[in-house]
């Protein structure tokens, strides 16, 4: 008589299903949960188990920053060979030439290579909250908003693009990320959104 041996298996865990979160990040936040040094992150803003920044957004920049609970999501959002287009308002100092633009959309040398060229055009003051704190103004020095929009992910690229063509950014925020925008969302507010 042959024995048959029995093999014991886990029961299947039930799929959780894929959440997509917009959350308005304020300025001075980190894009992490945990910091040992006690400053700000997304668990002062954000309570919800398993979800995750799908790329970052330095702490001294603002606005849209998707967290989801799907791996795959997070990959397909964050990873610049997936090339999503992200766009962004920047307030920089100084009056904008046209060709300070044209160099923007040509593509700029940074220290780690040339930039794809970026959608970048000039637009009007965007009603927009105030910062905690203010940026700084100086009296004899205006500041422009510019709209930038690239596909790439180098680390703090539009603040660098902007300083080597000579407009140093004092404000920056992140209003769209594919097909999802920061809309209405006020600073520390987050939303579902469709996946």
């Amino acid at each position: 008589m042959s024995k048959r041996r029995v093999v014991k298996t886990k029961p299947a865990q039930p799929k959780v299903p894929s959440r997509l979160i917009a959350f308005n990040k304020p300025y001075d936040v980190l894009t992490q949960f945990t910091d040992e040094q006690g400053r700000q992150t997304l668990k002062d803003f954000i309570s919800i188990p398993g979800v995750y920044a799908a790329g970052r957004l330095d702490r001294n920049s603002e606005g849209l920053l998707l967290l989801t609970n799907d791996g795959a999501l997070q990959a397909r959002i964050a990873e610049p060979k997936y090339g999503v287009r992200k766009t962004y308002w920047a307030q920089v100092e100084g009056e904008v030439s046209a060709e300070q633009i044209h160099q923007l959309q040509r593509g700029v040398l940074l220290k780690d290579g040339l930039t794809q060229p970026a959608e970048a055009k000039v637009i009007p003051s965007p009603a927009v909250w105030e910062r905690q704190p203010p940026i700084r103004y100086r009296a004899q020095i205006p500041t422009t908003w510019i709209e930038l929009t690239i596909s790439e992910g180098k680390n703090r690229q539009v603040r660098r693009m902007t300083a080597a063509v000579g407009l140093p950014t004092l404000r920056l925020i992140r209003v769209q990320i594919g097909q999802w925008q920061l809309d209405d969302l006020q600073p520390g507010e987050w939303r579902d959104i469709s996946v």
